[in-house]
C-alpha cells in the first residue's frame, strides 16, 4: 500500500528569500534559496555532490542567488531557473514535504 503525498493548496516564490508551501493536510514548509539551490534534485547537481563538487557557487555564478522564475510542472512539482542560469531541476512535492525541516518533521 502506498502512501499519500499531500498536495500543495498554496505555493508562494520569494525571488529573494525562497519557497513556502502550504499542503492540504494543513501543513506548511518553508525552503531557503540557498537550501534549495544546493540541493537541486537534477542529474547534473546529483553527480556533482557525489563527487563533492560545489553545486553552488560555481566560478562566475553571481554573488546573490535569486529565483529568476518558477513554474508549476504538471501535477508533479515546481520547476525552478536561477539567476546563475541553472534550471533544470524539478522539485517535486514529494521531495518537497520529504524536506521539510520545520519542529513538526525535523526529528528530535
Amino acid at each position: 500500500m502506498s502512501r499519500r503525498v499531500p498536495e500543495p493548496t498554496n505555493i508562494e516564490v520569494d525571488r529573494e528569500h525562497g519557497l513556502t508551501v502550504e499542503w492540504d493536510d494543513g501543513h506548511g514548509s518553508h525552503f531557503g534559496l540557498e537550501e534549495l539551490r544546493l540541493n537541486c534534485p537534477c542529474a547534473e547537481c546529483r553527480g556533482l555532490r557525489q563527487r563533492d563538487v560545489a553545486v553552488w557557487p560555481r566560478a562566475g555564478a553571481p554573488e546573490v542567488l535569486r529565483i529568476e522564475t518558477a513554474e508549476l510542472v504538471g501535477g508533479y512539482g515546481l520547476g525552478i531557473v536561477w539567476n546563475d542560469t541553472h534550471g533544470t531541476g524539478i522539485y517535486s512535492w514529494e521531495t518537497l514535504r520529504a524536506w521539510c525541516h520545520c519542529p513538526v518533521c525535523a526529528p528530535e
